[in-house]
């Protein structure tokens, strides 16, 4: 809902113009990332317990995120309003599409997904909240705009709660304890690898596309960077009736810090 009343409706209008940017963001976030989490999945879940392994793959699924592929692209002097409308259509494609994707791995880690009730229930849960925000903005903006601290404080406070009531609910189900410390370490070795890979395929794609440097910061960041913020609610959609929940989203929260570190390396260098 916050998401939604926060977002300047004349920068989505601006953004919606270049359609080869726009390909190549969705066409990275939910086919070709996606496929990385699926080789990863493949080549490690004989070696990881069954939802560690579902969490590499749920972590390439998620939609970009909007609040920091907008600030990075704006550090790096890209085009802000196209990051706006990416991101945004992002979050809407994920709703849809994430459920979906998620429904080709789950039953290996015993998790039983209908994908038309898991796409109900996250159009319940995160769709309509964004509509709502996005419709009342005219009334909240200005509310909104003047308490800037506690709207970014109560958005943060929520992803937080979400992630702590997942882990308590997997430590009391005794999940940690298939969960070696090597399994966690290779766990994030597999995000950092995927994460390497998705951005530097998106950086030779926007010069082989002839990007200009505010469009290549776009397919870049947005292209390559996960939600923690659609990806924590959705994650306790579909999964939230398993007590290894906690497991499940590790991989997402490792790629979401991994992602905010190289991002702000390749946003102070900028793109030529």
């Amino acid at each position: 809902f916050l998401h939604g009343a926060t977002l300047p409706t004349e920068s989505l209008v601006r953004g919606a113009r270049n359609w080869r940017l726009h390909a190549l963001v969705h066409g990275a976030t939910f086919v070709f990332v996606p496929l990385l989490g699926m080789a990863a999945y493949v080549a490690l879940s004989a070696w990881l317990p069954p939802p560690l392994a579902l969490g590499l793959y749920f972590a390439c699924i998620v939609p970009s995120t909007i609040s920091s592929s907008v600030a990075l692209t704006a550090v790096a002097g890209g085009n802000v309003p196209a990051a706006v409308f990416n991101a945004t259509l992002s979050g809407v494609l994920g709703v849809f599409l994430t459920p979906a994707l998620a429904s080709l791995v789950a039953t290996t880690a015993g998790i039983d997904l209908p994908v038309a009730d898991a796409i109900r229930a996250v159009m319940l849960k995160v769709l309509l909240p964004l509509v709502l925000g996005q419709l009342l903005r005219p009334v909240l903006a200005g509310f909104l705009g003047r308490h800037r601290t506690a709207t970014a404080f109560a958005d943060r406070a929520s992803i937080v709660l979400i992630v702590y009531g997942a882990f308590c609910d997997s430590f009391v189900a005794g999940v940690w304890d298939d969960a070696r410390w090597w399994s966690l370490a290779l766990a994030a070795a597999a995000m950092a690898v995927v994460l390497a890979i998705a951005t530097a395929a998106l950086q030779w794609a926007a010069r082989a596309l002839r990007f200009a440097p505010g469009d290549a910061a776009v397919a870049v960041f947005c292209g390559s960077q996960k939600s923690l913020a659609n990806g924590m609610p959705v994650a306790n959609v579909l999964f939230g009736h398993h007590p290894a929940l906690g497991l499940v989203v590790l991989p997402m929260i490792v790629y979401h810090q991994l992602q905010l570190v190289l991002g702000a390396v390749l946003a102070r260098r900028g793109f030529r």
